[in-house]
């Protein structure tokens, strides 16, 4: 074999490893939001919940649940970008049960190379990627709001106090979800773990490209549930396409605040 093309692997095998070894280096989180926590009102849990479903509340909150206006969750995890699953570091920003911003950071070797701003405001979504911008689509709207309500499994109790929002029952382990959507309706079918109560995972039939015929089974999964700042939530979770074999955003929470002022940040962008 000529010795250029010796040359040639050599170097290209070395840039592999390069990249690969940069894709084991977690970034470093986000700075601390800079705003404090407010206080906040509870309400009792209501009756005639299907089983599975006040079950779960009451081993997340007991009996006094918290009226939660707006949520901020900061974290770390994986996000695979056409076809490749790097390092992410990540703050999602709600109104709760109304809007929310995504701005998440790819990173390699802990640097940021890709940066993601998402927008979901008023029933329209604005997903600004690093090669083009996605919005004035419906299907990517109807997606968004999917995403809108999966991620509020981390306060549950937006599900209780959200006009619209109703459960509905199925089995002593499930429980159907339904959520607004522009003048009409979408539905979860929510799976809860027989032996704990708590949510395993959310599923829905979901647009997951602009101009598809059909939708995808899609599924938001609670892979561990732990605490943060105080509060009993999935500490680490994952949306799948269930067409896939693995989940395109793993996320591991690691703070929370609540209750304060987002009207402005959350039509912004960047950190």
């Amino acid at each position: 074999m000529p010795k250029s093309l010796l040359w040639i692997i050599s170097i290209v095998v070395g840039l592999v490893l390069i990249f690969w070894l940069g894709t084991k280096i977690n970034p470093r989180p986000f700075s601390v939001f800079p705003k404090e926590s407010q206080d906040i009102r509870t309400f009792t849990l209501p009756e005639g919940l299907p089983e599975p479903v006040e079950k779960f509340y009451q081993e997340v909150y007991g009996a006094e649940l918290p009226v939660i206006e707006t949520f901020i969750l900061t974290g770390r995890g994986k996000l695979r970008f056409q076809g490749i699953s790097l390092p992410a570091r990540l703050r999602f920003t709600h109104a709760a049960g109304k809007d929310y911003r995504h701005y998440i950071e790819t990173t390699l070797w802990g640097i940021p190379i890709l940066k993601v701003n998402e927008h979901y405001l008023d029933g329209k979504s604005r997903l600004a990627l690093p090669f083009g911008v996605v919005e004035n689509e419906p299907q990517v709207d109807q997606a968004a709001n999917l995403g809108l309500w999966s991620e509020t499994l981390m306060f549950p109790a937006v599900y209780l106090t959200t006009p619209g929002v109703r459960w509905e029952p199925i089995n002593p382990n499930s429980a159907g979800l339904i959520v607004p959507f522009k003048d009409g309706e979408d539905r979860f079918t929510v799976y809860f773990d027989e032996q704990t109560g708590l949510i395993e995972k959310m599923e829905a039939m979901r647009w997951k490209e602009a101009g598809d015929a059909t939708k995808t089974p899609w599924q938001a999964q609670a892979l561990a549930w732990g605490e943060v700042q105080g509060w009993q939530m999935p500490i680490l979770f994952a949306a799948q396409w269930m067409d896939e074999d693995t989940p395109w955003l793993v996320a591991q929470i690691e703070d929370v605040i609540w209750n304060v002022d987002v009207s402005n940040y959350i039509k912004s962008v960047g950190e």
